[in-house]
């Protein structure tokens, strides 16, 4: 649901306004947008720059073949929860919403609900690239209506990394396959003992990495028990279950046993950029549950890690008891969508089917460390030779899940991080923080769309 804009909001919107013009790369920022100037928004950190370098040959390679036409780049350089707010400031007006927005597919539905995308169902009916993407890739930018609002960039999957050099140092195996929440936790007691100034264990916690907390972290837990956020049978979404409350005890175990981060580190916005970019090369964190996408940051550029290969291994995330399939992966993936306000929304999507050709395609799931969407991409050997961990992380798509697809996801997952902060800085019980979510979740959705778990 679309949120009145307050006052506070109003004079937030006009001085990001103010910045968008400073930062954009082309020509008119602010409320100068034309139809012959597509405004294109999208995230950039320190750790994350392949949609930036992407966004600049999509530039490039577009004004050269449209004449008069103009793209005006918009980096928001903000992880990913503020990255969120600064663009829904700039979709609250259409002088500054974007006409082509770097969209994580989690938000598509609400954000179509909202009114800041417009379908593109026939803008890709005319598009003879479209049948180069999966069925699941197609289904990635669907709204609640049925209609097409994004198309994929790529997808990912999470697992455990783990440091080779300090786990042969504590004793244990360079094969590590834990086969349960016990090996994982057996695993970070011993590098504890081991090396007490390592890190043994990284699992996001706070409300700071937001949806990162809630997907890389409780939700990899949560889906490995026998429960899940939304009953897909019932349609309704589970208070009080037991999986949701074990996933709360295992970070309860990790904080008090100190085999996670201070939280003093932890809760910063920044701490996912710096366990990828700094801990994990610098021999920093012994075990990390993380993201596909990591080892594109060490392959080259600033965070060039050339021993990468050689230090880091890689493992399934196993189910609480090994239960299951054994083991269990979390998938989301981002899109290219176009605003609701494109004035010129062909040129828009013109741009869009840019960014995306082949070359393009390639270029971008080499350097974001992406899973492969596009049938020839994914067949190309050059993607395949590129980056040693894509066969492994390709190898957990059979034991992933995906989040509840519905418009109000984004904001029960908003309380998710509020539990596990709460538990990883001593401020509540597991059994407190449960009843905490449930209390804000039968506020989103109604009592009458929930069911006991």
């Amino acid at each position: 649901m679309k949120r009145p804009i307050t006052t506070v909001a109003v004079v937030g919107i006009a001085a990001f306004s103010l910045a968008l013009t400073s930062c954009g790369s082309g020509g008119g920022g602010g409320d100068e947008a034309s139809s012959d100037t597509i405004r294109v928004a999208y995230q950039k950190t320190t750790s994350f720059t392949a949609m930036d370098e992407l966004m600049k040959k999509t530039k490039e390679e577009y004004e050269a073949a449209h004449e008069g036409m103009t793209v005006e780049l918009v980096p928001i350089e903000a992880e990913q929860d503020q990255y969120f707010t600064k663009l829904a400031l700039m979709n609250g007006s259409a002088g500054t919403a974007p006409d082509v927005i770097y969209e994580d597919t989690f938000q598509i539905r609400s954000d179509a609900a909202a009114g800041y995308l417009q379908p593109i169902d026939d803008y890709l009916a005319d598009w003879d690239q479209w049948e180069q993407y999966d069925d699941g890739a197609k289904q990635a930018g669907l709204g609640d209506d049925g209609k097409t609002y994004g198309v994929s960039l790529g997808t990912d999957t999470r697992g455990l990394y783990f440091n080779k050099q300090l786990f042969a140092a504590a004793g244990l195996p360079e094969d590590w396959a834990p086969e349960s929440w016990d090996d994982v936790l057996e695993a970070a007691r011993t590098i504890k003992e081991s090396n007490p100034d390592v890190i043994p264990f990284n699992i996001y916690a706070s409300q700071a990495l937001g949806e990162a907390t809630s997907m890389q972290g409780f939700e990899m837990l949560l889906y490995g028990t026998e429960d899940e956020l939304l009953d897909t049978d019932t349609n309704k979404w589970v208070t009080g279950s037991t999986g949701f409350l074990d996933a709360l005890e295992f970070y309860q175990t990790v904080a008090k046993e100190k085999l996670g981060p201070d939280p003093a580190l932890a809760l910063d916005a920044g701490w996912g950029t710096k366990v990828s970019t700094e801990l994990l090369p610098q021999g920093g964190i012994a075990i990390a549950l993380d993201g596909s996408w990591l080892p594109s940051n060490w392959i080259d550029g600033e965070n060039a890690w050339p021993e990468w290969e050689q230090t880091m291994g890689f493992a399934a995330m196993p189910t609480q008891d090994g239960g299951g399939d054994g083991f269990t992966s979390m998938s989301g993936g981002w899109t290219l969508a176009m605003g609701a306000n494109a004035k010129n929304p062909q040129a828009a999507f013109d741009f869009i089917a840019q960014a995306l050709t082949f070359e393009n395609a390639l270029m971008y799931h080499q350097e974001a460390g992406q899973i492969a969407v596009r049938k020839d991409v994914a067949a190309s050997q050059e993607y395949l030779d590129y980056n040693p961990s894509f066969e492994f992380f390709s190898s957990l798509v059979p034991y992933t899940h995906f989040r509840p697809a519905t418009p109000d996801y984004s904001q029960i997952s908003a309380n998710i991080p509020r539990a596990t902060e709460s538990i990883f800085t001593g401020q509540a019980t597991p059994q407190d923080a449960q009843a905490a979510y449930d209390s804000a979740l039968v506020g989103i959705v109604g009592e009458e769309n929930t069911q006991a778990g």
